[in-house]
């Protein structure tokens, strides 16, 4: 699909030959730019078919029609024939994205909105609570609210045994998943040629990343792939000026996604999806780093994997890990996540949530199953998730990306509680139909969106109620009604349970391991940011269920490879 193919082809086709159907920029390449071009002549109802075939009607001169066509091999060039009589003219792909982009501008906005959910409404979280899930909710809360006042002793220890209980539970799901996942040993693939390799597609979203853009230009070229098979997409807010010039600088394509809202990162992806012309996609974030050979292990990795085997998940590391206390422990949470739980749910076949960034995907796979979904706040998780339930794989990638932490509260915050809102509408809309899903993912799938998390909101909001309980039980000691001395117990082994097992796996998964014991132990107070956040996170979710919080890029130079 090269755009300076064979022009003398190209007119031979169409019978070109002589006539000024279009006009030459001196540029290198000496890639034609077409005169005007009369948007009547495309019809909205042919836009897959346009989007497909990278062509576009584009005027009639001389009362023929001029089709412009950014893909002139010759199985294109053969179906594009049966417009007898038009003229095929080539045009720069970028061009022909950005003509596309102003002719169906409010279809392919509407469509990175609400694609997903007039296709498959029930795995949409536009509705945050179906009417069933309300009804259970409100009447678990009337009947827990009754329990309390008729039998508040009793009541008392149920409730608190049960979060105890689900505490630990938690917990102790994820020590097996990180005892598998330890397990999990990457098979090498064989090498693809380079004469092998097909077109790969990289979606870069940017708001507000003006400062950080020369960084991202720097990491792409660092990619080990050839250059002409890479079709690299930086996706900017319209409205985002800033941005926007500076996007005009660097040598990829940029397109500008319309004002709508939600106003999300998978929306922008939605809309970016529809240009892609790999056959295999990847998502970066503005301040990734990735290793330079991750395309082509994952091109490797593709070709060696079964068909169902869509999505690969590279693991994730921090690059600024001594920036600050919360910084290093931010890169021990990702070190668990990437290097322990998700190779352990890898290994036990079990769905996985995604991680938000260096995902690879079979492109066509992908658009199966409805892009992302602009309404989740998460969607990473949820898209993991959706795979599974259409007989999908993810699988674990052999390689590493590098990020930056959040390095100050208000930005940990802020990135904690979007992933926790995403994880609770994720759970809400999986668990809508729990036979459904038992059906699609079998009862260990069932469960792992239950343990794995459920386990991680669950953990969130009990955990501080825990340790008050525990708290207040040494504070009036011995003076203490009896029945707090019983909750403290009971509170006091779900704590002590889950707690050793983190900080077990944080010093397992870290690399210099008397290290990381201090962080380990202050772990327990990390626990305590992440509740708050899930607290935070559940206001947004009632209030603003699809604002994203935008975590700021670019605010260290650190560049630490983790704990």
């Amino acid at each position: 699909m090269d755009p300076r193919g064979d022009l003398r082809a190209v007119s031979a086709l169409a019978g070109l030959r002589g006539t000024p159907v279009f006009r030459r920029r001196r540029e290198a390449g000496g890639v034609p730019v077409l005169g005007a071009s009369n948007p009547s002549l495309a019809a909205e109802a042919d836009l897959d078919l346009y989007l497909a075939h990278r062509y576009l009607p584009w005027r009639r001169e001389r009362g023929r029609l001029v089709i412009a066509t950014a893909d002139t091999s010759a199985a294109n060039l053969a179906w594009l024939s049966r417009f007898a009589g038009a003229h095929i003219a080539p045009i720069a792909i970028g061009d022909l994205d950005r003509a596309i982009a102003r002719r169906f501008r409010d279809r392919l906005s509407r469509d990175a909105v609400f694609s997903l959910w007039s296709r498959m409404p029930a795995l949409s979280a536009r509705q945050t609570f179906t009417r069933p899930q309300a009804v259970t909710l409100i009447a678990v809360c009337l009947t827990a609210l009754a329990a309390i006042c008729l039998w508040p002793l009793v009541a008392a220890q149920i409730l608190v045994g049960a979060m105890s209980a689900g505490f630990a539970v938690s917990a102790t799901f994820r020590a097996v998943l990180a005892l598998s996942g330890r397990r999990n040993k990457p098979v090498p693939a064989p090498r693809c040629q380079e004469h092998d390799l097909p077109v790969y597609t990289i979606l870069v979203p940017l708001y507000h990343e003006a400062a950080i853009l020369p960084d991202l230009v720097r990491a792409l070229s660092t990619l080990e792939y050839p250059r002409e098979r890479l079709d690299i997409k930086l996706i900017v807010e319209e409205d985002d000026k800033e941005t926007c010039d500076a996007a005009k600088e660097a040598p990829y394509e940029v397109l500008r996604v319309p004002f709508s809202v939600p106003r999300t990162k998978p929306k922008a992806c939605n809309y970016a999806l529809r240009f892609a012309r790999g056959e295999f996609l990847v998502i970066y974030d503005a301040e990734d780093r990735p290793e330079p050979d991750q395309l082509r292990k994952a091109v490797d990795s593709f070709r060696l994997a079964p068909r169902e085997t869509v999505c690969l998940q590279a693991r994730l590391a921090i690059y600024n890990a001594q920036e600050s206390l919360l910084a290093r422990m931010f890169a021990l949470d990702y070190a668990v996540w990437f290097k322990a739980l998700l190779p352990g749910l890898d290994r036990l076949r079990l769905p996985m949530p995604l991680g938000g960034t260096s995902n690879h995907f079979r492109t066509e796979a992908l658009r199966e199953a409805g892009g992302w979904d602009p309404f989740n706040v998460t969607e990473d998780a949820d898209l993991g998730i959706r795979l599974a339930r259409r007989g999908m794989r993810v699988t674990m990638l052999d390689s590493t990306t590098f990020e930056e932490a959040p390095a100050r509260l208000g930005a940990w915050l802020k990135q904690r509680s979007r992933w926790l809102k995403g994880y609770m509408q994720t759970w809400l809309v999986h668990a809508r139909d729990p036979l459904g899903l038992t059906r699609r993912v079998g009862l260990r799938g069932a469960a792992m969106l239950q343990l794995f998390l459920g386990g991680a909101i669950w953990s969130a909001f009990v955990n501080p109620i825990l340790w008050l309980i525990f708290a207040l039980s040494f504070a009036y000691g011995r003076h203490g009604p009896q029945i707090l001395d019983a909750l403290a117990w009971i509170a006091g082994l779900g704590l002590l349970t889950a707690n050793l097992m983190l900080a077990g796996l944080v010093i397992a998964d870290a690399k210099r391991k008397w290290r990381a014991l201090p962080y380990a132990l202050c772990f327990t107070f990390y626990w305590a940011l992440i509740a708050i956040a899930g607290y935070r996170a559940l206001w947004q979710l009632v209030f603003t269920p699809f604002y994203w919080e935008k975590t700021p890029h670019g605010q260290t130079r650190d560049g630490t490879h983790g704990p």
